[in-house]
């Protein structure tokens, strides 16, 4: 241990000596050990993948700008990764931790995330990446708190409370896996989980007249939810890192991959009361709850659970149009977050993703724009960063649907350093989409039924709307983004359903510049794995 300690260390040392734009800020030190172990979120045992012991894994608690360096030894019988959602990684792709940027972490070996949350605040979560991992645990919270003297807009609450909620199988994950590998979907999930828990799992103790942050997290695999809370209303104040309007909700859509912030304030009668998740557009709608609890309460529950909206999608569409930013207030940093005048700005092209579902070589998959991406030897970050031939190639992913038979390939999009993109999601399936994008933050602009035409951007929200990295997608309608290629790198653009991710709703992104300047990206870490065609390779000397 005192060897890994020296290690840390020397990487801490290395940071400060090679990207000294990061030494005058804090340094956070975390120890993970992933081990399989026994669950019962449903009743059922299951094979869990824990951290440290525990499903779900440890908080992250960090301050703008602070260094987080995370040890992560694998004690699992097969490769392991750790992602980190919505944190941008800036310049710093290298530490993404996909497939697609950083090698696995073999059996029995460690690997050190050496990560800065630069410029961010907000709610967000890590999760395991490969093989399925996803749907055993491994996933937990981070909390990404202001800076001392940066204005937030609300008052500090009395307490602030953590919501991972999502579905799950009672299946273990490797029978889910070898369910998709057969070329078959999943079947509908067995339940709803809240922080690792089933029905009444949790309780949430408040104190009478008193306001609290709730941070409430879609982590599931399959559906979207609505996260609501007995009698009381919710007022929202923080979407992936953006101060929002305070409006007030009584319930809220929180799609797949999806952070929210709320304060609730304890101000109805002195009892229990229900905290309630259920799915969402699901004509079988499953149902959870924790319990909230007045800590002057002598009266438990009562009273039928509180039902919420099902397949309607007109409700949820209104309520996504309704979330906005608060342009007055500040963000990470003291200037308000309206400063950033993204609507003035014209787009230097467009890009349309259009999901579908088809039948390759006579097995279930899933694409984008006809292409179902496949997972090369390599990692695509390594092979662009050693030249190595034959991996991958700029321009394999189209930027426009197609009207031909779909294909595998490892899709990989070309993009400029600097270039202001319109993307448009283009869904003409019956299932609500969510996609997330690493690496950035983005507007969404826009979202309606049909197809998307140039004339649709009249209907545009060119001054307010809420910067996020998460977006949905309803059925048989588009969403459109606005995005600023400021983050060089090669970056997960995917699915949040975890069955249409894993066989091929997925591609990267590939942001390039010809400098060399650590202005623009870091250099490969020093401990970077080495794997596929890179290994036996050097990362460098310093």
């Amino acid at each position: 241990m005192g060897d890994t300690h020296l290690l840390v260390r020397l990487i801490v040392v290395i940071l400060v000596l090679v990207h000294g734009v990061n030494g005058d800020n804090p340094y956070r030190f975390f120890t993970w050990k992933v081990t399989y172990g026994d669950i019962y979120p449903l009743g059922v045992k299951q094979q869990g993948i824990l951290i440290n012991g525990q499903f779900p894994g440890p908080h992250i608690d960090a301050i703008t700008n602070d260094n987080l360096i995370i040890s992560v030894y694998n004690y699992l019988r097969e490769p392991f990764l750790i992602s980190w959602n919505g944190i941008q990684q800036r310049k710093n792709s290298w530490q993404d931790g996909v497939y697609g940027t950083t090698c696995p972490i073999p059996p029995g070996k460690n690997f050190t995330y050496v990560l800065q949350v630069k410029d961010q605040i907000g709610s967000y979560f890590y999760f395991p990446s490969l093989a399925f991992h996803k749907a055993a645990g491994a996933f937990g919270s981070i909390r990404i708190w202001s800076r001392p003297l940066i204005p937030v807009p609300f008052p500090p609450p009395a307490g602030d409370f953590t919501l991972l909620t999502g579905d799950w199988y009672k299946t273990n994950h490797y029978v889910l896996r070898r369910m998709l590998e057969s070329g078959h979907n999943l079947p509908f999930p067995d339940g709803l989980l809240i922080n690792g828990r089933g029905w009444n799992g949790n309780t949430f103790t408040v104190d009478p007249a008193k306001t609290y942050r709730f941070r409430i997290s879609n982590v599931g695999l399959t559906t979207s939810i609505n996260f609501r809370i007995q009698g009381h209303k919710m007022k929202l104040v923080e979407v992936e890192g953006s101060h929002t309007l305070q409006n007030i909700y009584g319930s809220l859509d929180i799609h797949l991959g999806q952070s929210y912030s709320v304060l609730v304030t304890a101000d109805q009668a002195p009892q229990d009361y229900y905290v309630v998740v259920s799915t969402r557009f699901t004509t079988r709608v499953l149902t959870t709850t924790a319990i909230l609890h007045y800590s002057n309460s002598h009266n438990g529950v009562s009273g039928p659970v509180p039902p919420g909206p099902t397949t309607n999608i007109a409700s949820s569409l209104h309520q996504a149009r309704t979330i906005r930013w608060n342009l007055t207030a500040s963000g990470p940093r003291p200037n308000p977050q309206g400063s950033y005048h993204y609507g003035m700005i014209n787009p230097t092209r467009t890009i349309m993703l259009a999901n579908s579902a088809p039948y390759i070589n006579g097995k279930q998959r899933y694409a984008v724009n006809s292409v179902s991406y496949v997972q090369p030897d390599t990692p695509l970050k390594l092979a662009d960063y050693f030249n190595i031939p034959g991996v991958f190639y700029p321009g394999s992913m189209p930027t426009s649907p197609s009207s031909g038979n779909a294909y595998l390939q490892t899709s990989v999009m070309a993009s400029n350093f600097r270039e202001f993109v319109e993307i448009v999601f283009q869904n003409w399936e019956d299932t609500v989409q969510s996609w997330h994008i690493d690496g950035y933050s983005f507007w969404v602009v826009g979202m309606d039924g049909g197809q998307w035409t140039p004339a649709s951007r009249s209907g545009y929200n060119l001054r307010d709307t809420v910067a996020r990295s998460t977006t949905q997608v309803y059925p048989r309608s588009w969403t459109a983004i606005y995005m600023a290629l400021d983050n060089v790198g090669m970056w997960n653009i995917r699915s949040e359903n975890w069955a249409r991710q894993y066989l091929g709703q997925q591609f990267y992104l590939r942001v390039y510049t010809s400098s060399r300047s650590f202005r623009d990206e870091y250099l490969i870490p020093k401990n970077a794995l080495l794997c596929g065609r890179a290994r036996g390779r050097h990362t460098r000397s310093l």
